[in-house]
């Protein structure tokens, strides 16, 4: 599984799942996987052995821009939800898009044990007329710089200075694409 998250070759085909299904997964607070139910391990391509325990960025797909999980971990660990278009990656380099709800969940005390996310089938209109072009941008402005860090922080500056403009948030944003 390890070799997965390392290995980044892309097949360039993409998975499709139903519009009635979702993809669920529960991490803990590190983003182990701890459940993953059918729909996610037929789209990753993953028996439940390997997800479990693994970290969910096991799935992540080289063409995501790092700035838009920075904005969904930053948002998450403060204790609010967030909703995202993502690109996941397959295990064998096949990709799939989602429209992400991913939100903290807490013990009985309160506390902040995990997350939960809940991934359903994206509008194909606001996938390829917004989001991919912006997501391309990100990753472009992110690989102009040999410091990840520094790319990183350009492109999440690139995003924030988008929803500036726009005058909302991400959640927002993208709920009224």
């Amino acid at each position: 599984t390890e070799t997965m998250a390392k290995d980044t070759t892309l097949t360039g085909v993409e998975r499709t799942f139903d519009p009635d299904e979702i993809i669920v997964s529960k991490t803990d607070l590190k983003g182990h996987i701890t459940y993953a139910n059918d729909v996610f391990l037929r789209l990753a391509d993953m028996t439940e052995k390997e997800a479990v325990g693994a970290p969910h960025s096991v799935i992540r797909n080289p063409e995501m821009p790092r700035a838009v999980f920075k904005l969904l971990w930053d948002t998450i660990q403060e204790k609010k939800e967030i909703f995202a278009y993502v690109v996941n990656r397959s295990k064998n380099g096949d990709h799939y898009w989602v429209l992400a709800h991913v939100t903290p969940s807490f013990d009985s005390s309160g506390n902040m044990v995990g997350y939960h996310s809940n991934r359903r089938v994206p509008d194909r209109r606001i996938v390829d007329d917004i989001i991919r072009p912006l997501y391309k941008d990100l990753l472009a402005e992110e690989n102009k710089h040999t410091n990840r860090k520094e790319g990183l922080d350009a492109s999440t500056g690139m995003l924030l200075n988008l929803l500036k403009e726009k005058g909302v948030g991400y959640d927002e944003f993208v709920l009224t694409l």
